[in-house]
């Protein structure tokens, strides 16, 4: 991390990655303050069969209850604590759903996100784009080596770059995929990038060795090599967000908008995927338009075996390496130490960490003026508020 940025940032934020000079995080933050009134929020909702291998995930304590996590997130994130919701938040072992962060810091951008569907069951009771038929469902778990059909994966990057290609302004891209790690770490080692011990997950410990097996039981099945394309990648042992996604930042290129992705090794999936997709001249116009948001839980993770300090920061290092080029990072600086709940506290010790754009909200929230107990005070109240509409 470039300490040359702090008195640039809010208080507590930091940036990170190859690409956090002075110069560059001066620009990328001049562009976001005067994109208040312009900026999109822009929620992916999605699904892998991935998410019920034993273990694999903390989105949900059940595989049954990680069916419904994605659908019960974008409703708490849109309606908020308050109201009366269709869908019940899936029972965790410990901390709370990152979508109750995320609706604070909306509220305080005043935005209204829009949440895109793909690869649910679920209809949700909410305003949504859905973009193929409710009956594709959820990708095949990426063991099959057959996660979804390469028709389904062209058609879903067709739709995403209709998507980026008609911005009129700054996108701010978030998730909700539950086993979504998994599917990252899958793609990038199918990219050809080694990163099995810098994946982090919604786990306090990260299910490294079983994220591996999965891994490496997909890749042979489908017998991918270096010379895969990412699409053959992507349907071998990708999910639905990352097909629509790497769609919507080729889009983005061609209408030349700034994407600021919400979240952590998913969204650096993402973006490999579209960086292997694009000529060497693309490629530095994609890295110029696109940034990392993330919180600051996932950045100062250490990862147990990791051969970098820090495993988001070591996974922006080996992307950017891979790719020769300079990834940024930006970490909002809200902690949780002084909360008055168990549950939001449970994130200083390493649960949950991030989802639904938490990371990348709070920062833009912070940056248009929330002061760092301001958002801790209103997570609390929203909390209490949830307690109380559950009950």
């Amino acid at each position: 991390m470039d300490s040359l940025t702090d008195g640039l940032l809010p208080k507590g934020c930091k940036a990170f990655g190859p690409g956090a000079s002075s110069g560059n995080v001066q620009k990328w933050l001049k562009l976001w303050l005067s994109s208040r009134g312009s900026l999109s929020v822009l929620l992916v909702l999605g699904g892998t069969r991935t998410a019920e291998v034993d273990g694999i995930s903390a989105a949900g304590s059940t595989p049954e209850a990680r069916r419904y996590t994605a659908v019960a997130d974008g409703e708490l994130l849109l309606f908020g604590p308050n109201q009366n919701r269709f869908w019940p938040l899936p029972p965790l072992a410990a901390g709370v759903s990152p979508a109750l962060i995320s609706h604070v810091a909306v509220r305080w951008l005043e935005v209204e996100p829009m949440a895109l569907v793909v690869g649910l069951s679920q209809i949700p009771p909410f305003p949504h784009l859905r973009i193929e038929p409710p009956y594709l469902g959820p990708a095949a778990c990426l063991t099959t080596g057959k996660s979804m059909g390469k028709l389904r994966v062209s058609a879903l990057i067709k739709k995403g770059k209709a998507i980026g290609k008609k911005l009129k302004g700054p996108l701010v891209l978030c998730e909700c995929v539950p086993g979504g790690t998994t599917t990252a770490q899958a793609v990038l080692t199918g990219l050809g990038i080694d990163v099995g011990d810098l994946i982090s997950s919604s786990l306090i410990t990260p299910p490294i060795e079983i994220k591996k097996r999965v891994v490496s039981l997909g890749l042979k099945a489908a017998e991918i090599t270096t010379f895969s394309s990412p699409e053959a990648v992507m349907a071998a042992v990708g999910d639905p967000f990352q097909a629509v996604s790497v769609g919507i930042l080729l889009g983005a290129v061609e209408s030349c908008q700034p994407v600021f992705l919400g979240g952590g090794s998913q969204m650096i999936a993402v973006l490999s995927l579209a960086l292997a997709s694009l000529s060497s001249k693309l490629q530095s116009r994609l890295i110029d338009l696109v940034a990392l948001g993330t919180t600051a839980w996932l950045l100062e993770e250490a990862l147990d075996g990791a051969q970098d300090t820090f495993g988001l920061e070591g996974l922006m290092n080996r992307v950017s390496n891979h790719f020769s080029v300079k990834l940024l990072g930006l970490a909002a600086g809200l902690h949780f130490d002084l909360s008055i709940h168990q549950s939001l506290r449970d994130y200083e010790s390493g649960y949950v960490k991030e989802g639904v754009g938490a990371g990348v909200l709070t920062f833009l929230a912070q940056l248009y003026g929330a002061p760092r107990l301001e958002l801790v005070r209103l997570c609390d109240q929203a909390l209490s508020d949830l307690h109380r509409s559950d009950h």
